[in-house]
């Protein structure tokens, strides 16, 4: 029997003690709580990884404050539009789905883009026929609105530019606070199969038909039991560039590098390249590495030593 254990993240930045709100603080820490208390029932309980980091993802996204399901960022058109991807690493089958609306947790569809069909990533008109052939639960646009969303919007129409999640969030009083937000979860189960899964509401005020890396294996979101589990927040663009998840797989696998290693060479490329962000990851040892290059991320793991919940450098 391997050793359980389950990391979670929920976006990267600029994200500093000092100028944190103690009441927006512990909103965050309770959400990252949840989250990791309802993916390690699932494993405590002998459920595989990929429940547990489907489960550990659906409690993210309906989480408001993170940049995923109900709390994911307003397009240009005032619409919400959202990605999401999963990879099982005991079968290397992964899915994964980009401009979803109104569905209640893309992760979830994600997951039967896998299982239901002989496809890894479906987008826009096609997944959301998708998702109501399958049956998901949506919810209506009055679900997904936030007020600070909602601001963040009109901030970053008035300047004129695109924001990567709440750049400029007045809740927690910063100006020009850049955070990067997506949500994700690694898991390894009691038998040593591994499990990752990502989600995020993408760039604040886009026009256009961008994806990030969250909907691309291999860039956001990566699972293979023989090496690791890699779920990635950040600068999309970088990670897709680095293909960033895989490449700490792939360090493993052809320098025989460990885990740790591993992370520490792809965050040094990421960083190299411009690209900021971090990663969460666990092998099949259930070892656990979580990390960044910005002022704070949002994670969390728990095994069966400890639970911690973290958000600054420190």
């Amino acid at each position: 029997m391997k050793k359980i254990a389950l990391a979670i993240h929920g976006g990267a930045g600029t994200i500093l003690r000092a100028t944190m709100t103690s009441e927006l603080e512990r909103e965050y820490r309770s959400g990252l709580e949840n989250a990791l208390n309802v993916g390690w029932d699932v494993l405590s309980r002998g459920g595989s990884s990929l429940d547990a980091v489907e489960a550990t993802v659906c409690a993210l996204e309906e989480f408001p404050l993170f940049n995923a399901g109900r709390g994911s960022v307003f397009t240009h058109e005032g619409k919400n539009e959202m990605d999401a991807s999963i990879m099982d690493g005991k079968t290397n089958r992964a899915g994964a789905i980009a401009f979803v609306r109104n569905v209640k947790n893309p992760i979830r569809l994600a997951r039967l883009v896998m299982e239901k069909t002989p496809h890894i990533l479906l987008a826009a008109e096609g997944a959301n026929e998708f998702a109501k052939q399958m049956a998901v639960e949506f919810a209506p646009d009055e679900y997904f609105f936030t007020e600070h969303r909602w601001k963040q919007l009109q901030d970053a129409i008035a300047d004129g530019r695109v924001r990567l999640d709440h750049a400029d969030d007045r809740r927690s009083e910063i100006a020009n606070r850049k955070s990067l937000g997506t949500v994700g979860a690694v898991a390894c189960d009691q038998e040593g199969n591994l499990a990752a899964a990502t989600s995020t509401g993408g760039m604040t005020n886009k026009k256009f038909g961008r994806v990030g890396d969250t909907a691309l294996i291999g860039a956001g979101t990566f699972a293979e039991n023989e090496t690791c589990a890699v779920s990635c927040t950040g600068h999309g663009e970088y990670f897709i560039i680095g293909v960033t998840a895989y490449d700490v797989a792939a360090r493993i696998k052809y320098k025989g590098l460990d885990l740790e290693r591993a992370a520490n060479e792809t965050l040094e490329r990421l960083t190299e390249t411009g690209g900021d962000g971090g990663f969460i990851a666990v092998d099949a040892e259930g070892n656990i590495v979580m990390p960044f290059n910005c002022d704070g991320m949002y994670r969390g793991y728990r095994t069966e030593d400890a639970q911690v919940v973290k958000i600054y450098r420190d």
